[in-house]
Parts: structure tokens; sequence; C-alpha cells
């Protein structure tokens, strides 16, 4: 089992980036899909998620609006694309699937925002 995250980097406030989430040895399809990230000091917070079959998605009031979570399942690839980023999404960003019988963690992916 593989998640593998990309897209991560350094960008300046109201820059956008898209991360990616890669899976492999499971059946993607069957489970729900989910971004977090953590900051330096701070606990790991729910930020986006996704559903499946019916890709409802969900979001963390401090990047509504801003980050749109979404899937392609003949990819096998979940995907947080994230507009007018702001100083404080700086974090590592985690890909997780998760479903009632447990769930999988990448590895992450840096996200720095700064002028």
């Amino acid at each position: 089992v593989r998640l593998v995250e990309s897209g991560g980097g350094l960008v300046q406030p109201g820059g956008s980036l898209r991360l990616s989430c890669a899976a492999s040895g499971f059946t993607f399809s069957n489970y729900n899909m989910n971004w977090y990230r953590q900051a330096p000091g701070k606990e790991r917070e729910l930020v986006a998620s996704i559903t499946t079959p019916g890709g409802s998605t969900n979001y963390a009031d401090s990047v509504k609006g801003r980050f749109t979570i979404s899937r392609d399942n003949a990819k096998n690839t979940v995907y947080l694309q994230m507009n007018s980023l702001k100083l404080e999404d700086t974090a590592v960003y985690y890909c997780r699937a998760v479903r009632w019988s447990g769930g999988y963690w990448g590895q992450g992916t840096q996200v720095t925002v700064s002028s």
C-alpha cells in the first residue's frame, strides 16, 4: 500500500499550488479521501475530505472558498487545489485513505507560503 503526495513547494502569498496523492496497493475507489496538514508546533488538522462514490466534499472553515479537493478514480489519485494561499497555510500536507475498516497515510509534502 502506498500513498505518495507531490506538488508541494515554496509559493508567495496569494499564489496557488496543486497537490496530488497517488494511491496504489488497495482499491482506491472504495475509500474516502482526506487531506490533512500539520504546521510546526501544532496538531494535525483535517483540511478537506471527499467521499466515494458520491464525491461529496467538506472543508475546514479556514480553507473554505480557497481550496478544492477532487479525485480521479481512474487514476487512483486525489488532488488538492490551493488558491489564494496565506502564510498560515504553511504546513506539511498529508493525504489519508479511510473507510470503516481503517486507513492509510501518505508521507507528506511540504507547503511553504512566504514572501
